[in-house]
């Protein structure tokens, strides 16, 4: 009997198919639905499927550990390995060498990926973050003009914020290019230096249709804008690499519309308030002036003003009575102190005209010999001057006869008859005395 016809025992059928099986190298992509990984278990099991077929799996410890990927129900994988058998159970198994995620899954480590990059880079740190302008007057937004993100921020801005110009740069936001469109919309928001902040949104879809907002070359366009950008992108639990590096986060287009623009509700009652803590200030203010007011009105220098200077009085008086009682003593001290030194003088003079009768004998002699002629030129000339003054004396013109006119006043002296009227009383000065007359009659004579 050969060894092809003789019969196997059930240890060598199974070598046989686990030998032929292990020759068998494939690529399987499929859901994970059940993980065991368990510390201390030398491989991990898992199984693999579709909706037609399931696949148990074992991958050795170390090799698990070296390719990065953590397991987990649901997970999509694509998985290169071996068929193999387990004899003791008899049943089939895929022995994977090694695997990665799948569609979303590949997306997701290659977005970790460059989020980890750009972050080391600094472009995720708080501190590069800008803070919104509270009234903004230009809003940029960059979005796709045919859907529904740019009529909610429209509408959202109208109600809440219409005093703001908005700027609109319609770009392909979903599919090939669509990086390069956002980024070349924020740069043309970038070139307007009016631009206020940028809102950078888009409506919901899937992780796929968000991986424009993943690219490197948006969020350097995010972080190059001169103007803060919020985003607005997806649903609420999409977060993108654009979201992690914009100045604010928004979790969908309305609320990014929202953050940028104040409420004209809110501002409203914020006036409100500020008028009303204004109002209780001025008061305050106006009742503690009113208050100083009164307190200075009390002050004794402003209600009697010689109570400030009644000191000052009163030690004037005391100065007055006390100098009033010094100064006849000090005269009467003075008095004697000039006598006695008069007396001195005299005495001294006496005592020096004795030293010096001899000397000044001989000049008194002289004195009295020219005295008397040089007292006799001078009253020669003294009496020419007088004659000289009495000719021309008004008053020895009217002793000759004739008389002085004055008018009314008595200050002016009449020189013509046209000077006065008839009526007029006018006074006439003689040698001796003066006349009281009205005039009756005026000649002018030639």
């Amino acid at each position: 009997m050969t060894a092809e016809n003789r019969a196997l025992s059930v240890s060598d059928a199974m070598r046989l198919a686990k030998g032929a099986l292990e020759r068998i190298q494939v690529r399987v992509l499929g859901e994970v639905s059940e993980c065991t990984v368990k510390p201390g278990y030398k491989a991990v099991y898992f199984t693999m499927g579709d909706e037609y077929a399931v696949l148990p799996c074992l991958m050795w410890r170390d090799a698990y550990d070296g390719c990065g990927t953590d397991l987990r129900p649901g997970m999509l994988i694509e998985a290169s390995g071996t068929f193999t058998a387990y004899a003791p159970k008899g049943r089939l198994q895929f022995q994977v060498r090694s695997m990665a995620p799948a569609g979303e899954g590949v997306l997701r480590l290659q977005v970790a990926a460059l989020a980890r990059k750009l972050e080391d880079a600094g472009l995720m740190s708080p501190e590069r973050k800008r803070c919104l302008p509270e009234f903004p007057m230009r809003i940029g937004v960059v979005t796709s003009p045919r859907g529904k993100a740019v009529h909610d921020v429209i509408r959202t801005l109208r109600r809440r914020y219409p005093v703001a110009e908005l700027l609109i740069a319609g770009v392909k936001v979903e599919g090939e290019q669509a990086a390069q469109a956002v980024a070349e919309g924020l740069r043309m928001m970038s070139s307007d230096a009016d631009v206020d902040v940028v809102i950078l949104c888009r409506g919901g879809g899937s992780y796929e249709d968000l991986m424009p907002f993943n690219t490197e070359e948006v969020a350097r366009a995010i972080v190059a804008s001169p103007s803060p950008v919020v985003t607005g992108i997806g649903h609420e639990p999409d977060t993108t690499i654009a979201d992690m590096v914009a100045d604010l986060r928004a979790s969908t287009p309305t609320a990014a519309a929202e953050a940028v623009a104040p409420s004209a509700e809110e501002l409203e009652k914020r006036l409100e308030g500020k008028a009303r803590l204004l109002a209780r200030a001025l008061h305050h203010t106006v009742r503690g002036y009113d208050h100083r007011l009164r307190l200075l009105q009390d002050r004794p220098v402003l209600r009697d003003p010689v109570s400030m200077l009644s000191a000052r009085m009163q030690s004037l008086d005391l100065a007055a009575d006390a100098l009033g009682r010094a100064l006849p003593a000090m005269l009467v001290h003075g008095r004697d102190a000039t006598m006695r030194a008069a007396d001195g003088l005299v005495r001294a003079g006496s005592r020096l005209a004795d030293r010096h009768r001899d000397r000044l004998g001989p000049v008194y002699d002289r004195l009295l010999d020219v005295a008397p002629r040089v007292l006799e030129r001078t009253s020669h000339d003294v009496a020419a001057y007088a004659a000289r003054l009495d000719d021309l004396s008004p008053l020895a013109i009217l002793r000759r006869g004739y008389a002085v006119c004055y008018d009314e006043s008595g200050g002016t002296v009449v020189r013509s008859a046209a000077a006065v009227n008839v009526g007029d009383q006018v006074t006439v000065r003689l040698a001796e005395g003066s006349l009281g007359c009205v005039v009756e009659e005026t000649r002018s004579e030639t």
